[in-house]
């Protein structure tokens, strides 16, 4: 007789993600899409450059966050 209540995966099968996988996927984005600002606010105000390395930041960011969102999703494939 199977046991339905099984919460394992078949072999072979990664185990799908949980609430807490996506919590950490979001987390991490907002925490580099915040650096790449936060390290874009900095310079600009210390060299006067206003916005040109708040945009820098940002694309850095984005791109950190997309990476480390991929990084994260590859595990569960």
């Amino acid at each position: 007789m199977s046991d339905s209540s099984n919460s394992s995966p078949p072999e072979g099968q990664k185990p799908l993600p949980g609430a807490v996988a996506f919590l950490g996927m979001g987390l991490s984005a907002a925490v580099c899409v915040g650096a790449g600002l936060g390290l874009g606010l900095w310079v600009d105000s210390a060299a006067g450059t206003a916005p040109a390395f708040l945009l820098v930041g940002l694309a850095l960011g984005l791109a950190a966050a997309a990476f480390s969102i991929i990084k994260q999703i590859r595990t569960y494939l």
